[in-house]
C-alpha cells in the first residue's frame, strides 16, 4: 500500500480503494488474508479504528469475509465482482468523456490503436519543398 494519503477523500475510503487496487492488480489473491488491522495501522501511523472502518466497507460489499479468530480473507469471486464493477464504471463514466475527446479531436481508429508509438517527427525535407 502506498503511504501517502489525500485530502480529497477520508483516509477509511482510501484503505479501502487501496485493497481492492491490490486485489484488481493480483497481490491479494481469493482466500488470502488481509494485512491485520494493527499492522496496517502501525505502518501507517493511523487510527486502528480507520483500518477497521475501510475493512469493513469491503466485507459489506461481499469481496471479504470475516473468520471469527482468524482474521479478514478475500472472498472467492471478488475479483471478478470488483472487475465488473470496474468495467461497467469506465464504460459509464470515464468512456464517454473519452470518446467525446476523440471525436472533438477527429481521432481516427487507426490513430488510436497505433498511441503506442510516439508521434512521428516531420520529414525535415518535406519543409523545404
Amino acid at each position: 500500500m502506498d503511504q501517502e494519503w489525500n485530502d480529497s477523500q477520508p483516509i477509511y475510503r482510501q484503505v479501502r480503494d487501496r485493497v481492492v487496487a491490490m486485489i484488481l492488480e493480483g497481490v491479494l489473491k481469493e482466500g488470502d488474508p488481509l494485512p491485520s488491522v494493527r499492522n496496517v495501522a502501525a505502518e501507517y501511523r493511523v487510527n486502528p479504528l480507520t483500518v477497521l472502518k475501510g475493512y469493513q466497507q469491503l466485507v459489506d460489499e461481499g469481496l471479504v469475509e470475516t473468520r471469527r479468530g482468524l482474521g479478514m480473507f478475500i472472498n472467492v469471486g471478488a475479483r471478478g465482482t470488483l472487475l465488473q464493477g470496474e468495467r461497467q464504471k469506465f464504460l459509464g463514466e470515464e468512456w464517454p468523456r473519452i470518446l467525446e475527446t476523440i471525436h472533438r479531436l477527429g481521432l481516427k481508429a487507426e490513430e488510436l490503436l497505433d498511441g503506442t508509438r510516439p508521434p512521428s517527427k516531420p520529414d525535415p525535407s518535406d519543409e523545404e519543398r
